[in-house]
């Protein structure tokens, strides 16, 4: 087997580039969006021509044809010329290329500020040749646009004039979390993941992918570092909310309906598509006691049941439809066997026999594969010993390299591009890259290959000839109504009865009126549907609490609500009032609901649901729909004695995956 210290002073030629994709395609946009159908050519070149817009580079006029001159040599050159495929104006790109032009392809860096971006940062990584990035910056929909215009016209001034793919974690959903998600802002907005799981319709998640395609190519951005195609295996995890669902089979439904409707086609990246990156191959929802991986004390993944390999199944739903891109997990997959051989104990994004091996090797993926944040950075003893709540964020930056701690920033580097990452995410310093192939760690054909598999995204997408956006359209289609319709039905189909007693929901309004005690809920949205709010619960003729995720124990891993918590106060103190009271758990994990049951008339569990769906769905205006997309244990004991790496394995579960109540009290 090869250590990780052979294998970082190893330099690998790759194989071949991707093979040339379909011409032309059709697309059309699900009809209960009424928003019509648009023809467009599926893959960034063919015989008819594209729209173009320069800021400064000039036009060229070809045989009837008009092309960018980005070069600006007064001449067409091939990566240019609009005709070729992707790969074969890659190639020619990348052969034109100096090594430390070429090394700043390979990382995807980070856009920062508040409001706006901040230009300076920005302007020293375009001078290191960074065109890829990642935004999290929450702003509304024509000022995201404009920002973006921005940034692209400087890098149009560039010698090549390489255009920038901006990518994004997901902000179409309602939990924020640092380095995870952004807050949706304009964008319109769906239960998160896991209640997309509970609707279980690939229909309306195809149609909810193809929303989120528009509203992120109306403001400039073209990659989704989504999916998560994990599973939620391990009950105490905290990214569960991301997921789908706990079985292989039921995320791999949702994951295969995601990319189709982000990539706009089923083979590969439309022109007019987001690209997707499935995250994170592979096993990262079996993680140890549930522990976080951005945190050195949650580095491993464990598979005690010998799961595995449903941990795979997602992602090969992923891989049937095309997916453009895979993020490998922060985790070490502790003492798993890969056919037959002991897997090497450093995390996925450095680990050649799951790259090279099973996801380039068994599953012939040849999109590009990115890394996780801060692989490559350093994690020094204060790291280590950070815990949450602490952020994992610290003095030292961020660092994430589990396993290989003991080498350096360019030994890690050639480890994580060796073992198969063609972009680095979350490291700023392409100059590492340049170190590792003079100093023989890295050949430089390795680089030219991940180059070459960045870059021929770009030309799919078209960016080469058009990367801005129209500020006003993107204000127009970002949040537009039927959109909005579509995320507002989702929120109500995805909220899953739970209890009813007396069928206490929906309630019924009398001539009098409704008061109404509200906890979580904003008065303003009561109000608006001609609810009286007050402020006592012993005034009210209903309460209605909003539970939030506990978090409890020394490790916040805990499910359930152990009587400290300001929301689950308010619930036992309107139920002790003697005031029907509905309770609403939002199941970002597989809460432990015990008590809450006790203390509350009805409970209808959301995942993520406005103040104002909530409401209405109680009121009887919406129905719920969903179903538990994992089972609910009884106790923290019973989470503590089952299999990390097995769905819905603990002994006497307080509800099983799959339980929901309708109005009629029947069970789905």
């Amino acid at each position: 087997m090869t250590t990780r210290s052979t294998r970082a002073v190893r330099a690998v030629t790759a194989g071949a580039a991707c093979a040339a994709m379909a011409a032309t395609l059709a697309v059309a946009a699900p009809s209960a969006l009424g928003l019509g159908a648009v023809a467009v050519p599926a893959h960034g070149h063919g015989r008819h021509q594209p729209e173009l817009e320069s800021r400064s580079a000039p036009v060229l006029r070809v045989d009837g044809a008009r092309f960018r001159d980005l070069d600006r040599n007064g001449r067409l050159t091939p990566y240019e010329d609009w005709r070729l495929s992707p790969q074969e104006r890659a190639a020619d790109l990348v052969g034109r290329l100096s090594l430390e032009e070429k090394a700043g392809q390979l990382i995807h860096g980070s856009l920062t500020g508040s409001g706006t971006y901040d230009r300076a940062a920005f302007g020293a990584l375009l001078d290191q040749h960074v065109t890829t990035y990642i935004s999290r910056l929450s702003a509304g929909a024509a000022e995201l646009a404009a920002e973006h215009n921005d940034l692209q016209a400087a890098a149009e001034g560039q010698p090549f004039g390489i255009p920038l793919m901006i990518s994004t974690d997901p902000r179409n959903g309602f939990t924020v979390t640092e380095g995870q998600t952004v807050s949706n802002g304009d964008f319109t907005a769906f239960p998160d993941a896991i209640g997309v799981g509970a609707i279980d319709s690939p229909r309306l998640t195809e149609q909810m992918g193809d929303v989120i395609r528009r509203e992120y190519r109306a403001v400039g951005i073209h990659e989704a570092l989504s999916p998560q195609a994990d599973i939620a295996t391990e009950p105490r995890w905290t990214r569960i909310n991301g997921t789908f669902g706990s079985t292989g089979r039921l995320a791999a439904r949702h994951v295969a309906a995601y990319v189709e409707g982000l990539q706009g086609d089923d083979d590969g990246v439309a022109r007019d598509g987001v690209v997707t990156v499935v995250k994170h191959f592979a096993g990262y929802g079996a993680q140890v006691n549930g522990y976080d991986s951005h945190y050195y004390y949650g580095r491993f993944a464990a598979f005690p049941g010998g799961n595995f390999a449903e941990h795979l199944v997602p992602f090969e739903a992923a891989f049937r439809t095309n997916a453009a891109g895979v993020m490998p997990t922060y985790s070490i997959l502790k003492d798993l066997r890969l056919d037959g051989e002991p897997l090497e104990q450093v995390g996925a994004g450095h680990n050649e026999q799951l790259l090279q091996g099973m996801l380039r090797g068994r599953y012939g993926f040849d999109g590009v594969i990115t890394s996780d944040w801060g692989i490559t950075g350093d994690c020094p003893q204060a790291c280590q010993e950070n815990r949450p709540p602490a952020s994992f964020i610290g003095p030292w930056g961020v660092g994430m390299p589990w396993g290989v701690e003991d080498l350096t920033r360019a030994e890690r580097f050639a480890s994580t591009i060796n073992a198969g990452v063609d972009i680095v995410g979350g490291d700023d310093h392409p100059e590492y890259i340049v170190q590792a192939v003079k100093q023989g760690l890295l050949s430089e054909d390795r680089v030219d290959d991940a180059a070459r598999r960045v870059l021929a995204q770009k030309f799919e997408l078209g960016l080469f000839e058009d990367p801005y956006v129209d500020p006003a359209a993107a204000d127009r289609v970002v949040g537009a109504e039927p959109h909005h319709r579509l995320g507002e039905a989702m929120q109500a189909r995805s909220l899953t009865l739970l209890q009813n007693d007396d069928r206490t929901l929906p309630v019924k309004v009398g001539r009098h009126g409704l008061a109404v005690y509200l906890y979580g809920v904003a008065p303003e949205a009561a109000e608006a549907l001609g609810l009286r709010v007050v402020q006592d619960p012993a005034d009210a003729d209903l309460a209605v609490v909003r539970l939030a995720d506990p978090r409890g124990g020394d490790d916040l891993t805990g499910l359930d609500f152990t009587g400290d918590e300001p929301d689950y106060q308010a619930l036992v103190a309107a139920h002790e009032a003697g005031t029907t009271t509905v309770a609403s758990p939002q199941l970002s994990r597989p809460l432990i609901l015990g008590n809450v049951l006790e203390h509350s008339d009805a409970v209808l569990a959301n995942y993520g649901v406005s103040d104002d769906v909530l409401l209405r769905t109680i009121l009887g205006k919406e129905r719920p729909g969903g179903t538990l997309p994992f089972e609910l244990p009884s106790s923290m004991a019973e989470v503590e004695e089952q299999l990390g790496d097995v769905p819905d394995d603990t002994r006497n579960p307080l509800f099983e995956r799959g339980f929901g109540l309708s109005y009629s009290s029947e069970r789905r």
